[in-house]
């Protein structure tokens, strides 16, 4: 559940905070004061864009944070799958905002937006003022129905999206290799080439870095050769040389021992350092003989460099790549010299999955047909418990001409709202309020099967009133058992119906508006209720109508807590 929103520097919320509760959260407010914001705030934290407006006048940024307690084990392995993990039960969803750019984090941590999408979708669900018109397009039909019956067709789903993935691929396939007789003899001569051009050359993996090497090392030869050349001087190739001055000391030292045995370790220890330098002076010796400068071997290295890179800018970047570039044409030319039988193979390969596929869309098909049955029976409950009082409703099916991921139908709600009248499109018959009540009937049939804890209303009450507005309050109130519900509403029945209220209030002070929310206490709800019901001016008989009101939804919720109960 949404535990606690914090806001500071948007529009005009200097800093808020609001502490949640379970069950109807309902805020209210004067038109004008703000309630906006607070659902705007909620879609900002979920990652929403924005202009530089919502921030503060005068402020560096702005800040919108979410905390989540996470206690459903379904929403937990949800969470785990994203490598996100509650901490002590939370999950912090946090957004700075500022000018041109923002970041998010989930639990202190940067993340990216599409990863913020994913985990909000698993907390919350939002349903917008106007979030009823999606009724209006079919295709989003097909998507509540599939909802409602995720239990049973959520495997199948999968399986025929990726069905249909694969014989894409093998149309594509098969698209591809539809050539005349003309195009097949100039593809083999030209594989033909590639291929025996590579072959020619009897290529070796990492060759190339191996002569590379050799080329670099004999291009620097002659330094290479000079700096030996004159080491080996200093050493012990002229008078006065290293070896030769060498030879003089130890003569001296062997001299020095025979008069006093005391110089005797170090004539030892001189007589180590000349074995290491003789040593040395062999090793020198070697080392120039290998660096010995051969023109045909500089020349040979060189011819096979350019042999070597004159095939990678056709075949590859490395040996490695031009080899298996090579293995690749190699397969293409072996299809293309037995054309007839890789046809023959790939059309009964598509053929096949075009056939698999159409098993799974026919078994999508039936249980989505079954399910629509049960959906149709409970949205018509639904809407009759919102005062539609002799509607009918079905879900009309359509065979696609050919499959997709989605499967091979089409569905639309079809419905009938006075006696008498055919079965006609939602979209051909329906107002702004009706659809408003559809599709909350629908919410709450929906929400039986939604994992999604937090469901927010945004004035779901919009063009309704009177008997309509007192069933939509109670239907409110059967979900708010089952989840946490967050409402802004602007009508009392729904207000009254509240475990939670809260207000928004704007308030100007030396000339600065500011927009503040507070929960209300019990004694305060009714004084809400009575501002609601009879606007500027609040009589004795307007709060006595309120108090009434709430004592009502009191006595409704407990009828309910009592059903709820003995079932």
């Amino acid at each position: 559940m949404l535990q606690s929103l914090h806001v500071k520097n948007l529009a005009l919320i200097d800093e808020a905070e609001v502490e949640f509760e379970e069950g109807l959260n309902i805020l209210s407010g004067e038109t004008g004061a703000g309630k906006s914001i607070v659902l705007g705030s909620v879609n900002l934290a979920l990652g929403s864009r924005y202009s530089k407006e919502i921030i503060r006048e005068g402020a560096d940024y702005g800040l919108v944070e979410l905390v989540f307690r996470i206690r459903d084990e379904k929403q937990l392995k949800k969470l785990e799958e994203l490598d996100i993990y509650p901490e002590g039960q939370e999950i912090i969803l946090s957004r700075r905002l500022m000018e041109g750019r923002s970041i998010s984090r989930i639990n202190g941590e940067t993340v990216t937006a599409g990863l913020l999408k994913k985990v909000s979708e698993i907390l919350i669900d939002i349903h917008g003022q106007h979030e009823h018109q999606s009724l209006l397009y079919e295709k989003n039909h097909l998507a509540i129905l599939d909802a409602f019956s995720k239990d049973a067709s959520a495997n199948i789903k999968e399986q025929v999206k990726e069905t249909y993935k694969e014989y894409k691929e093998l149309k594509q396939k098969l698209k591809e290799a539809a050539l005349d007789e003309a195009q097949r003899k100039k593809e083999i001569d030209f594989l033909g080439f590639e291929i025996s051009q590579i072959m020619e050359a009897q290529l070796e993996k990492g060759e190339d870095e191996v002569l590379e090497e050799a080329y670099k090392r004999m291009a620097n030869s002659k330094k290479i050769t000079g700096n030996l050349e004159e080491t080996h001087q200093y050493l012990s190739g002229m008078p006065d040389s290293a070896s030769e001055l060498f030879g003089r000391s130890i003569r001296c030292m062997a001299e020095l021992v025979s008069y006093d045995t005391k110089a005797e370790a170090l004539y030892e220890q001189l007589m180590e350092v000349d074995t290491l330098l003789n040593d040395f002076n062999r090793e020198l010796a070697d080392y120039q003989k290998e660096s010995e400068f051969s023109e045909e071997e500089f020349y040979k290295t060189e011819t096979r460099l350019n042999e070597i890179n004159r095939l990678k800018t056709k075949y590859g970047n490395t040996v490695e790549e031009i080899l298996a570039y090579c293995d690749e044409k190699k397969q293409r030319l072996e299809v293309l010299e037995h054309y007839e039988v890789y046809l023959s193979e790939l059309q009964q390969s598509t053929e096949a999955k075009k056939q698999e596929l159409t098993k799974l869309c026919d078994r999508l098909s039936k249980i989505r047909r079954e399910y629509a049955k049960k959906l149709s029976r409970e949205i018509i409950k639904g809407l009759n418990d919102l005062n539609f009082l002799d509607v009918q409703f079905e879900i009309a099916f359509e065979q696609l001409k050919e499959a997709t991921a989605n499967g091979s139908d089409a569905a639309e709600f079809l419905i009938s709202m006075n006696p008498g009248e055919p079965l006609r499109a939602l979209k051909d018959i329906a107002s702004g309020g009706e659809l408003s009540r559809i599709m909350l009937a629908i919410k709450s049939v929906l929400a039986d099967k939604d994992e999604i804890e937090t469901l927010i209303f945004d004035e779901i009450d919009v063009g309704i009133s009177g008997r309509t507005a007192q069933k939509v309050s109670e239907k409110m109130s059967v979900i708010g058992g089952k989840h946490q519900v967050i409402c802004i509403t602007h009508l009392a029945q729904i207000a009254a119906m509240a475990d939670s209220h809260y207000v928004i209030e704007k308030n100007t002070k030396n000339g600065i508006t500011r927009t503040n929310i507070r929960k209300l206490k019990e004694e305060e709800t009714a004084e809400e209720l009575a501002r609601i019901l009879g606007g500027a001016k609040i009589t004795q008989l307007v709060m006595q109508n309120a108090k009434e009101m709430k004592a009502l939804a009191k006595t409704y919720k407990k009828s309910q807590s009592v059903q709820k109960d003995t079932e």
